[in-house]
């Protein structure tokens, strides 16, 4: 009996999972404030790319951001934190140090099984998190499969 319970644990936790990974193929829109503020240096990311606990945790440490100062006015920081926690999903762990790159749905797109180690130190990719690199309209939010174009 208790591997029956596992074994529906176990599928429950894999859709939801999967779950999960589908949805980050969607294309929330970004607001303009997010986008302006986030892309002055990096990709704007979508907000179903963390759970809602780690966007409240990137939103309120953003004097140390992934070791920059990313510090906004008071105004502009609530209003990207509303919109995050309105829009945001509200399921899935955590992943380690708040980086989609260590999140599940990430890993399991995106390990070795499907994306060759040495892909990540070409010139062009640089970093699991230039997402823009593979996927073409990225920045549009679109993250279909259709649209990967690896650089060499």
């Amino acid at each position: 009996m208790n591997c029956v319970k596992h074994l529906a644990v176990s599928l429950i936790a894999l859709t939801s999972a999967s779950s999960f990974a589908d949805q980050i193929a969607g294309a929330i829109p970004l607001i303009p404030k997010a986008e302006q503020e986030c892309s002055a240096c990096h990709m704007a990311y979508r907000p179903n790319f963390l759970p809602k606990s780690s966007w409240q945790k990137v939103m309120t440490t953003l004097d140390k951001h992934y070791g920059v100062d990313a510090s906004l006015t008071a105004a502009d920081q609530k209003e990207i934190a509303d919109w995050l926690n309105a829009t945001a999903l509200d399921a899935g762990e955590a992943p380690p140090e708040n980086r989609g790159t260590k999140a599940f749905w990430f890993t399991r797109k995106h390990g070795t099984r499907h994306i060759a180690t040495d892909v990540w130190a070409r010139t062009a990719v640089k970093s699991p998190s230039n997402c823009q690199a593979c996927h073409v309209d990225a920045a549009k939010g679109d993250f279909n499969e259709r649209n990967i174009r690896i650089p060499r």
